[in-house]
């Protein structure tokens, strides 16, 4: 049985056209394991979507992704001089960060990637200059500000890339589109309004695919259902059964994601009590599954082995049967699911 991801199809792709429709000159970003969907049937989507681009994180995703999009593919991860050489379409446009890279894609489709807050990578002001000289042979296709998600500091992230045009204005550089990331509707719609005589194409990824949270539903497969008595021993660490009760057996492992975290940023002071009370449980072996069952997340009996998660479930509760599904909260950009089941 399976790990699945159940998607209510109709509300998915509302959400999805409601998004391209607000966002005009959309670039639908799949990079990773597509959300969770998988990057070749995103772009399927893409295609019904009727947008002439995308946007994929590394060559080698644009190399598999080049049979399911038959328009123009960007590859966000900046070139590298010395790489490895993927054989790509003449269709896709690699993004450059130095005004060597740009020297070293003569002939080739380019974005020229400007350095922001996020700090990460792109020309700077200083390279402008040089960056003039070193557009010869290349096939421009515009210039991208990768912002962040964050503003603490409370500024409006359209007005890093109002600074941008102007600075690349002034270099006396070809400014006819710009590709941004992370910049509302309608900070898009100030920067047009601002710069008639500049495209601004938004790169979304996120708000695109999983902006409608109640269209997904996540479950587990409960595989099966073992009584076990207070003080009796079970799995790989042979731990001790707290009471009695049940171990429930279900897909989903780390070899899905299931159990794995990425680290996160925290604020405020209760947030950060959750997180002392979270660290605090775990030393004591007590760590909340992402699987729920009557209402209630459940623990799990020991951590995720590759391909389950084993489960305690206290006597006083009725277990679900085998073939049962329990739902899952789980983050969609570091799970793997067996199935994506389009309803």
């Amino acid at each position: 049985m399976s790990l699945s991801l159940y998607v209510d199809s109709a509300r998915w792709r509302k959400h999805i056209d409601q998004v391209r429709d607000t966002h005009p000159g959309i670039v639908p970003v799949m990079k990773g394991n597509g959300y969770g969907f998988d990057n070749a049937r995103l772009a399927d989507e893409a295609s019904r979507m009727a947008v002439d681009t995308i946007a994929v994180g590394t060559t080698y995703e644009a190399a598999r992704l080049k049979d399911h999009f038959d328009g123009r593919v960007m590859v966000l991860t900046p070139y590298l001089r010395g790489e490895d050489a993927v054989p790509l379409p003449d269709r896709v446009i690699r993004t450059v960060s130095s005004v060597q890279g740009t020297r070293d894609l003569v002939g080739s489709r380019v974005v020229i990637s400007c350095m922001t807050s996020m700090k990460r990578d792109g020309v700077t002001e200083e390279d402008l200059v040089a960056l003039r000289g070193s557009l010869d042979g290349v096939r421009l296709e515009g210039f991208s500000v990768h912002l962040p998600l964050d503003h603490p500091d409370g500024t409006d992230p359209a007005t890093e890339v109002v600074a941008w045009v102007e600075r690349l204005r002034a270099a006396r550089l070809p400014v006819h589109t710009m590709f941004v990331s992370h910049v509302s509707a309608a900070g898009l719609a100030l920067l047009q309004q601002r710069f008639p005589d500049t495209v601004f194409r938004p790169r979304i990824g996120t708000d695109l695919w999983l902006g409608d949270h109640d269209a997904l539903v996540a479950r587990g497969t409960v595989l099966d259902v073992v009584p076990i008595a207070r003080g009796e021993r079970y799995g790989y660490r042979q731990r001790k059964a707290p009471a009695d009760g049940h171990l429930l057996v279900v897909s989903g492992g780390t070899a899905h994601g299931v159990g794995l975290e990425a680290p996160k940023t925290v604020r405020g002071v209760m947030p950060r009590a959750k997180g002392v009370a979270r660290a605090g449980l775990a030393t004591v072996n007590r760590t909340l599954s992402p699987f729920s069952w009557a209402g209630k997340q459940r623990w799990f009996a020991e951590p995720p082995h590759m391909q389950v998660s084993l489960l305690f479930l206290a006597g006083d509760v009725q277990p679900p049967r085998p073939g049962e599904e329990l739902d899952a909260e789980l983050r969609h950009t570091t799970t793997h699911f067996d199935r994506v089941v389009l309803q």
